[in-house]
């Protein structure tokens, strides 16, 4: 099982290179993060499938995008100097708090 979490996490780094290569890329028209955007991206979905061979589609998709939010508003907050208000750090906290619930008390994501 740890080397789901393990695929999952890595799945969740790719698609935020991807994400932070899609804001850099200037709607594709820079060709290194355009480059990133794609291999990103594609890296990231190759991983979440093999998560999907263990985790059942909802709580994977619930961690990947949870885990996403919280890395890529840090990208964001780091690379592009993109700051966040208090309501979108609250909502963000319950976004990490849901992840803990989920795999702390939920049994589903024992599959």
């Amino acid at each position: 099982m740890l080397k789901t979490y393990a695929y999952l996490l890595i799945a969740v780094l790719f698609e935020t290179f991807g994400s932070t290569c899609l804001q850099a890329s200037q709607q594709f028209t820079r060709f290194w993060p355009t480059v990133g955007v794609f291999v990103g991206f594609g890296a990231a979905f190759w991983f979440f499938t093999l998560v999907l061979k263990v985790l059942p589609l909802g709580v994977t998709y619930a961690l990947w995008s949870g885990i996403g939010i919280v890395l890529i508003s840090a990208s964001g907050f780091l690379i592009f100097g993109q700051r966040l208000d208090f309501p979108a750090l609250l909502g963000i906290g319950l976004i990490v708090a849901g992840i803990l619930i989920i795999n702390l008390f939920s049994g589903v994501s024992a599959h």
